[in-house]
């Protein structure tokens, strides 16, 4: 665990100088990384999802903070302060809300207060649970044995474990120490933002919000003529919603079902909004963002809760009303629909949310069937005809009720939430005929039985659809962690072997990795990669490295198994194909019989293995519908068919259209078409359907080819360079060795500046660079690419000429990977920025190490970072070295002072390379210039540009300037803009002026010059030719 300071001021004002005295210590703003792996727990099966919840919090920019005051906590011999520490030593405005509630608030109040909000609490204080038993240490609440105790578990990274205890110990010592805990809260809010998002709450809900505690912990009394009806009502929806269908590829059981129970396993959500408006498939958008936020925001700014927990007023993110509408969002196959029948499970059983009576669950599948007028109450009595005769007595009393509606995204008919646009008129009487979507709208906004709950379930590209709803909280279904994963993979296989075979190819597969995040994919993963690790001569070489791959081995498994029920499967997929094409055009996953037939198509065993059938409610009869198991394996099955037809010659044309729709529907799509020109992908499928037309393989590489070559002089906007990493994507799709180097060949420039990349981009931006013989610029500033993105790109590194990767977040553990590729004996890095990248001293052994055997760096950006004295010192060593070939070094901005200028000195008379160098931006002061000046008046010295601006520089320093550079005869540039130089200096500057005769240009912006100062100092500018004196 990272040591950390803040400002001791920011976390609490002791007015007590023996308090002080105690050794009170603050720590620096450091943050500690918890792995997703700390908090992530239960296990997964395909489609089998327990939903774990985040609350988003405070949306103020900040970091963990762990803070000790353990010294003060140790002493006991300290003196009580006189003034009462639980009244007086609150760093925060005392007439505020919180606090008045804190001092109002009776014993048995507080009591109950925490016991709500404990689980947002063991949270909150996980990552600052050390400082807060010192605080009640230092208060004599807790003892110095149990103040060790819960010391040792933070020491050994049980932070968790931790913060249970410290609260356990609290609610045991009684009121005094609960008090004192919350007041703690206060103290820390500001740099604690899981806590200040918990005071607001408690601001929010008033003096007195234990009502709504009440509200929400107390169970509704049910009239005795509805009990039996309400236990009627539980047991139809458990025997409904306890057992899970499982589809299978490998066996001769299409379905396989399991007790939900059994297989039930947590996922992640978070409680915010990300990208309603998205332009990307998906499965990259969602891949994409997946790890940034997990290791980003997830344990900093996310609270953990649970489904029991989503109608709490404390997890809302409006104030409190009797009655709340939850969205929760997530990607096709993230669990939105498993989660909903785990809830209505659990209500049907006793478990959650029994203070709803009734609960009712609705599929917008089966409202989809409903083309006329109809209402509430018959809406219910369709799927629940024994309330015929109760619904008017529930209409009473609506806060009793839970409507529950499930994938919003498939709804036939589109809601307009905007009151003064929208079509659908308003629904407020149960019993008033109208379309269904009024009857949705109307419960949603509050408008039918105000007062009852409503939760719906949608996907990302269609949350703009609620935009104007009243929603009372924001959820989205974020996926695995990589414990989940792993346990995923565990409960799939009985054998643990190949389980862990598969998780390991995972791990070195970036791109197959990423989409892991999602149960559905894993899914995938698993009946694609498991006959290559279950079998004993399997040939490890051949096991699916591509999306396309592991898609064909997907089909393929299919055709082993259901190849015999089917005469003409060439036939069969190739309509199939094109029944799912014109879906993906339409953006329709739904199909019923009426298309099939349009298409040639029969129900078959053989369809069975592509579609599941789902029963679908009609008007009088049943009607079935058909779905492919997951949307990219339709857009599999549509790229497919582009190699079955007969007639290749439109297939440019086509990729060209899908190519340039905006909204990313068909990206996915045309990756699996340019990837199934790949042998590797086509030739399992080949075995089965016969081969592919090589006259359409010929037209897709073309065309690949000629986007590629149209796209490389388009990357000058954030556009541009998406479209061609997109590019890049596809040539790694094809594993077409020739086409990629044909196509990137004579590229020499790969810029991709401000555009966000993930690890997946850098792997496959390594693959192509791969395949490069140099590189003269990779720009990758401001990607926020992190360590993990670097290691993808850490076996091509040594191939760049200049290499900027400035404002990375790279962190010390990157450079380690760069100090591999300086070593290299095949190393062409001429230039690398490393500027803000949160690099500090304990790295720079690592990179002094390999620039003392590097012969190819020339230029060196360290700025921006937070090397101090003890880390430049290191660097200032390798100058030294008769062997270092650095000629610029750029140190601005990295905490130092007038200790490490020594060292530089001996290292500047000795260097006979480095001509730049810029110290701006740091506390060197006189002292360290004067220091500085030994050098500059050194013949031997051949600095040509320093920069000095901003390092506390006073007048008293500027005669040993112009006395050290009068002999000077190679400084050109002079930077000493932002210091502290006043009129006094300006003789001293009009010396070293006229006297450093190789002086062309001198900057003194931002000092403290009279009007009548900087008119002589610009008088200077006529004492030579081209000189340029910037005042």
């Amino acid at each position: 665990m990272l040591e950390s300071k803040i400002d001791s001021r920011s976390w609490i004002l002791m007015r007590n100088k023996k308090a002080a005295d105690a050794g009170i210590q603050s720590r620096q703003a450091g943050g500690w990384k918890n792995t997703a792996s700390q908090a992530a727990s239960g296990s997964s099966d395909v489609g089998i999802l327990g939903v774990t919840i985040l609350q988003k919090s405070s949306q103020a920019e900040h970091q963990n903070l762990g803070v000790s005051f353990n010294n003060m906590a140790e002493d006991p011999n300290r003196e009580e302060d006189p003034v009462s520490s639980t009244e007086s030593d609150i760093d925060t405005d005392p007439n505020s809300t919180i606090m008045k509630f804190l001092v109002k608030c009776e014993d048995y109040q507080l009591f109950q207060f925490t016991k709500f909000f404990w689980d947002r609490l063991e949270q909150a204080i996980k990552d600052c649970v050390d400082g807060l038993s010192s605080l009640l240490t230092y208060e004599r609440i807790f003892s110095g044995q149990e103040h060790q105790k819960i010391i040792e578990l933070v020491k050994k990274h049980m932070c968790a474990d931790s913060s249970k205890l410290l609260l356990n110990l609290v609610m045991e010592k009684g009121s005094p120490a609960r008090r004192v805990m919350w007041k703690s809260f206060v103290k820390m809010r500001h740099v604690v933002p899981k806590l200040d998002k918990i005071l607001k709450q408690v601001q929010e809900l008033g003096l007195n919000p234990f009502d709504t505690v009440k509200l929400t912990q107390s169970l509704p009394k049910i009239p005795n003529h509805l009990k039996v009806l309400q236990q009627k009502h539980k047991e139809t929806l458990r025997i409904q919603t306890e057992t899970l269908r499982v589809n299978t590829i490998q066996i001769k059981e299409k379905v396989k079902t399991f007790q939900l129970v059994d297989r039930y396993a947590e996922l992640t959500i978070i409680a915010t909004v990300r990208d309603r408006t998205l332009v990307e498939h998906e499965l990259l958008a969602r891949g994409r963002d997946h790890e940034e936020w997990r290791e980003k925001h997830l344990w900093r700014e996310l609270e953990k809760i649970k489904t029991d927990q989503l109608f709490q007023s404390n997890f809302s993110q409006k104030k409190f009303i009797s009655g709340k509408t939850v969205a929760v969002s997530g990607v096709p196959g993230i669990g939105k629909t498993t989660m909903l029948q785990k809830i209505v499970c659990d209500w049907a059983t006793g478990k959650i949310y029994q203070h709803f009576e009734f609960v009712f669950y609705f599929k917008f599948r089966d409202l989809n069937t409903i083309n006329c007028s109809i209402n509430l109450k018959n809406l219910i009595l369709e799927q629940y005809p024994y309330f015929e005769n109760v619904l008017g007595n529930l209409w009473k009393k609506p806060e009793n009720l839970l409507f529950i509606f499930d994938s919003l995204d498939e709804f036939r008919e589109r809601i307009d939430f905007s009151d003064n646009l929208r079509p659908q008129s308003v629904c407020t009487d149960p019993e008033y005929w109208c379309e269904v979507s009024d009857i949705v709208y109307s419960l949603i906004q509050h408008k039918l039985l105000p007062g009852c709950s409503v939760l719906v379930t949608t996907r990302p590209t269609d949350l703009v659809l609620l935009e104007k709803a009243e929603i009372s909280m924001w959820a989205e279904i974020l996926g695995f962690a990589d414990d989940d994963r792993k346990e995923y993979f565990n409960k799939f296989f009985e054998d643990q072997t190949v389980a862990a075979a598969i998780y390991n190819h995972l791990k070195e597969n970036e791109i197959l990795y990423t989409m892991s995040y999602n149960p559905s994919y894993c899914w995938i993963l698993c009946l694609s990669l498991g006959p290559f690790f279950a079998q004993c001569d399997r040939k490890q070489q051949k096991v699916p490295k591509t999306i396309t791959q592991l898609y064909s081995y997907y089909i393929y498994n299919i055709l082993k198994h259901h190849c015999r029920e089917i005469k003409n499967p060439r036939d069969v997929l190739l309509k199939l194909g094109e029944m799912a094409f014109k879906g993906i055009s339409e953006k329709k996953i739904v199909f019923r019989n009426g298309e099939l037939i349009q298409y040639d198509l029969q129900p078959s065993q053989f369809l069975s293995g592509f579609l599941m059938e789902l029963l679908e409610r009609d008007d009088s009869v049943q009607s079935v519908i058909y779905t492919f198991p997951h949307t990219t394996i339709q857009e599999f099955v549509a790229a497919l068919a582009q190699f079955l037809t007969p007639d290749p010659t439109d297939i440019q044309k086509l990729l060209s259209i899908a190519y340039s729709e905006a909204d990313g529907r068909y990206q996915i799509f045309l990756r699996f078409v340019i990837g199934l020109t790949s042998p590797q992908s086509a030739c399992p499928l080949e075995e089965f359907l016969g081969p592919f037309l090589h006259q359409t393989t010929c037209r897709v590489i073309d065309w690949v080819k000629d986007m590629a070559e149209g796209q490389v002089r388009n990357t000058r906007s954030n556009i541009g360079k998406r479209d061609f990493l997109n590019i890049l994507q596809y040539l790694f799709e094809s594993q077409n060795k020739a086409l990629i180097w044909t196509t990137v060949r004579s590229m020499e420039t790969f810029a991709f500046s401000r555009l966000q990349l993930t690890p997946v981009d850098c792997f496959v931006l390594s693959h192509v660079i791969g395949l490069c013989e140099t590189i003269k610029l990779l720009d990758l500033e401001n990607c926020y690419i992190q360590h993990e993105g670097l290691q993808q790109l850490a076996s091509v590194l040594y191939k760049c000429r200049e290499l900027r990767l400035r404002n990375n977040d790279l962190g010390n553990p990157a450079v380690k990977l760069l100090s591999e590729a300086l070593r290299s004996s095949d190393c062409q890095i001429e230039k690398l920025q490393l500027n803000d990248n949160h690099l500090t001293a304990s790295c720079a052994q690592d990179l002094a190490s390999a620039l003392s055997t590097n012969q190819s760096l020339i230029s060196l950006n360290l700025g921006e970072n937070k090397f101090g004295d003890f880390g430049v010192k290191r660097l200032f060593g390798v100058l030294r070295n008769v062997n270092c070939k650095l000629q610029e070094l750029v140190l601005h901005d990295n905490r130092l002072s007038h200790s490490c200028i020594e060292e530089l000195t001996y290292a500047l008379i000795t260097n006979q390379s480095l001509t730049v160098l810029n110290l701006g931006n740091n506390k060197l002061g006189d002292a360290g210039v004067k220091l500085l000046c030994v050098a500059l008046n050194n013949p031997t010295c051949k600095i040509l540009e320093l920069g000095l601006w901003g390092a506390s520089l006073s007048d008293s320093c500027t005669k040993d300037l112009a006395s050290a550079l009068s002999t000077n005869q190679t400084l050109t540039t002079l930077k000493l803009g932002t210091n502290l130089f006043t009129d006094q200096s300006v003789p001293a500057i009009s010396h070293l002026i006229l006297n450093c005769r190789s002086l062309e240009r001198i900057e003194l912006w931002e000092n403290q010059f009279t009007p009548t100062g900087k008119r002589h100092l610009e008088s200077m500018r006529e004492s030579r030719r081209k000189l340029k004196v910037v005042v």
